[in-house]
């Protein structure tokens, strides 16, 4: 049993494995509890694990089983295979529950954070759930929708609070994702767009693209593939990260392609105001990344995944950013797509609502 430490109190925070979106978001409530003087805990497994403790390596860490969801190389396949697997996801969501009662025995947790993580709730314990998709899309129907948030809002309804990582009203990214018509019983906190980045000054390089390659397998290799098969024609550097924090082997570089498995945060910053143009997935958190520098991007929605390719045609209506289809993608494609698209400046990011939101919390439970 770990002794806790005098006056502090000791939060655990644990994101789903569900690509590394919910670790990297993460990371800004982390710092922010940190600087709070809360004693963190953090809980994962996998490559997630491996991202949090390369950012935080001073944090003790608990070993969760993830939800570990298989993906499928087509859409259909996708859609099919997680309904095939919803049963496995709720027997998932039932042991991480019971685990949850076990390390709070022996821990003595005061709260719990929890992004998306649906059995990270105690019936004595103060939880907040994380997420920004309150409205589920679904390729079926607005009836399969308004099921999709019946289920969803059950899960919700059983934690202490659910903060959504968007902006209420103006300068919003997640659109009706985060803003649906109808919210949960609990209370609902919306805490600005969540980025462990931040400018600084950093020189773009002409014509110099990051692209960032994350998600599930197989898409994410598939895709990867398709880049190093069109990378070999661009006439300018390019750096790529494979979103592969957990990979030993390596991709050889040149002087004018550089590879790289994973970045840490910092050196990642720099990348992306290094280059005049971001290839990535249209994921949640990679928006909020490239909204916080306030760089050039195209997005590519992982087929079949609902909510990227809302999010994809969503922000291309805002002016965001374009997208292209992953079966269309070639670099060619792509630019030709970034240069005849009008860019509508964004705000940045700031994390004051965030700040307060943890403030609060932190102030109920000294009380």
């Amino acid at each position: 049993m770990s002794e806790k430490k005098s006056g502090k109190l000791r939060i655990l925070v644990a994101p789903l494995d569900w690509g590394l979106g919910h670790a990297t978001r993460c990371i800004p409530v982390i710092h922010t509890l940190l600087a709070q003087d809360c004693d963190v805990w953090l809980a994962g497994e996998g490559a997630q694990k491996t991202l949090l403790q390369q950012e935080f390596p001073q944090l003790p860490f608990l070993d969760l089983e993830g939800y570990r969801v298989k993906y499928a190389k087509t859409a259909l396949g996708l859609m099919l295979g997680i309904l095939k697997q919803a049963g496995r996801i709720k027997k998932a969501i039932k042991k991480e529950h019971e685990w949850l009662k076990q390390v709070i025995a022996q821990y003595h947790f005061d709260a719990i954070i929890s992004d998306n993580r649906y059995g990270l709730h105690h019936k004595n314990i103060p939880a907040v759930f994380i997420t920004h998709q309150l409205q589920i899309k679904s390729p079926f129907g607005k009836w399969s929708e308004r099921w999709l948030q019946q289920k969803n809002y059950a899960y919700i309804n059983q934690f202490t609070a659910c903060w959504v990582p968007d902006h209420k009203s103006e300068n919003q990214l997640a659109g009706a994702l985060s803003h649906p018509l109808i919210l949960p019983n609990v209370p609902v906190t919306y805490i600005g767009r969540l980025s462990r980045f931040e400018k600084k000054e950093v020189n773009s390089k002409p014509e110099h693209l990051l692209i960032l390659l994350s998600g599930p397998e197989p898409q994410r290799s598939i895709l990867e593939n398709k880049t190093i098969n069109e990378i070999s024609f661009y006439k300018s550097t390019a750096t790529i990260v494979r979103g592969l924090p957990d990979a030993v082997q390596l991709i050889p570089s040149t002087n004018m392609i550089r590879f790289f498995n994973h970045l840490p945060a910092k050196m990642l910053n720099e990348e992306m105001q290094k280059a005049s143009c971001i290839i990535a997935r249209s994921g949640y958190s990679t928006v909020m990344d490239i909204a916080a520098l306030g760089k050039k991007s195209i997005l590519i929605p992982t087929p079949g995944q609902t909510e990227q390719e809302y999010l994809a045609g969503y922000l291309a209506e805002k002016n965001f950013a374009p997208f292209i289809l992953q079966n269309d993608f070639s670099i060619s494609k792509a630019l030709s797509l970034v240069n005849n698209f009008q860019y509508k400046a964004n705000n940045g990011v700031t994390d004051n609502e965030m700040k307060e939101a943890i403030r609060l919390f932190i102030a109920s439970l000294n009380k």
